[in-house]
């Protein structure tokens, strides 16, 4: 198989100070990052991936994206390190963005002053909530005014290109107003903007809470009123709603993310990456001591990977193209998709214009359940 040749890197940072109690991401519990440990650990595994031959690093990296876990945990040195393993000579003129989270509580002046000398051009700053009960009850470890500070640190040290994280759907004995939390987002003035419904996964605190019943999730029409409550408030303040879950002002589009969403290759770093080369998609394991262990020997760090066949790949590019603002293709319907789409414009779940099917807000409401629905009368 000729190797992919890869232009864009997701590398993860697992290290958290808490576990916060919804959360299902591949993340370890610390009081401080390993910077030392993970620099090194990622090294092996990139040692590891360019012996088995599947990915080659492109001359030139065209973004890069470092998730967790809390990156800004890792302290000031943690951005340098992932230039020096990816390659300064890669990080050159064709470097378009490079995106690092962070959480309020470890942006600091120095960490941000120091992203930004290594080559970081974008921030995504978790801010989640600007209620002080809700933080508690997430167990976030900013205050209500944490964002506001965090903004300004970033904006300080030259950062312009800014992404806030927010919250919804919450349940109700947090006591939080979303619509308070609409507002204060708003007069951070970021040019991007995300937000994740909350998601009860069965393995997290939370999800036991609600199976023993001690906490209720908002049901379905909360959700919704939240969701929309949203986009009209974003929309009406100038953003453009250009994927199911993203919202920015115009030219301030995510593009790492772009990547997942139109199938490009791309490779992941860290427990529990994973990484696309067409149609081999490959995933790592969540466990950092694991991981740590294998790559540090130079042993992969792969836990599995699958062929995406057509009939899967038909089924993926349905809903990564109803999940974004291109849409869909109606001419690549065929009849059947065609009327469904039709019968989706007149319930106001879509539009159709230019021969594109498009969701609305409506729709992206239950975008899960619309992908099942064309899947049936499209896919091969």
């Amino acid at each position: 198989m000729t190797p992919t040749a890869v232009s864009s890197v997701y590398v993860h940072a697992p290290f958290c100070v808490r576990r916060c109690p919804y959360c299902d991401f591949a993340v370890q519990v610390r009081r401080v990052g390993d910077v030392e440990g993970w620099l090194a650990a990622l090294a092996g595994e990139l040692r590891a991936v360019e012996r088995e031959g599947l990915f080659v690093a492109a001359d030139r990296i065209r973004t890069v994206y470092v998730g967790g876990g809390t990156p800004s945990l890792l302290g000031p040195t943690a951005m340098e390190g992932v230039a020096a393993l990816l390659g300064r000579e890669r990080l050159g003129d064709a470097l378009e963005e490079w995106t690092a989270e962070a959480n309020p509580e470890s942006l600091t002046k120095s960490v941000a002053a120091a992203w930004r000398r290594a080559g970081v051009d974008r921030l995504s700053i978790g801010i989640q909530s600007f209620h002080e009960p809700t933080l508690r009850w997430m167990g976030r470890r900013h205050g209500a005014e944490g964002a506001e500070t965090a903004v300004r640190v970033a904006r300080a040290a030259g950062f312009e290109n800014l992404s806030v994280d927010l919250i919804f759907a919450l349940p109700a004995s947090t006591g939080r107003s979303w619509r308070d939390d609409l507002e204060r987002t708003l007069a951070l003035d970021a040019p991007h903007v995300s937000l994740y419904g909350l998601s009860v996964e069965p393995a997290t605190p939370l999800g036991r809470a609600v199976a023993e019943g001690r906490e209720h999730p908002v049901d379905e029409e909360r959700y919704r009123e939240e969701y929309l409550e949203a986009v009209a408030a974003l929309e009406g303040a100038g953003y453009v709603h250009y994927e199911v879950s993203n919202f920015a002002r115009p030219g301030w589009e995510a593009v790492h993310n772009s990547v997942y969403w139109d199938g490009s290759p791309y490779l992941g770093l860290g427990n529990g990456a994973h990484s696309f080369a067409p149609p081999v998609r490959r995933w790592n394991v969540r466990d950092w001591n694991t991981y740590r262990e294998r790559t540090l020997l130079d042993r992969s760090p792969e836990e599995s990977r699958e062929v995406v066949t057509d009939g899967a790949e038909a089924l993926e590019a349905i809903w990564l193209g109803l999940r974004t603002r291109r849409g869909l293709s109606e001419e690549g319907l065929g009849t059947s998709g065609a009327a469904l789409a039709a019968a989706w414009e007149a319930r106001g779940l879509a539009t159709r214009n230019d021969g594109r099917v498009r969701l609305t807000a409506e729709g992206w409401v239950v975008l899960d359940h619309l992908v099942v629905e064309l899947s049936e009368v499209v896919a091969p």
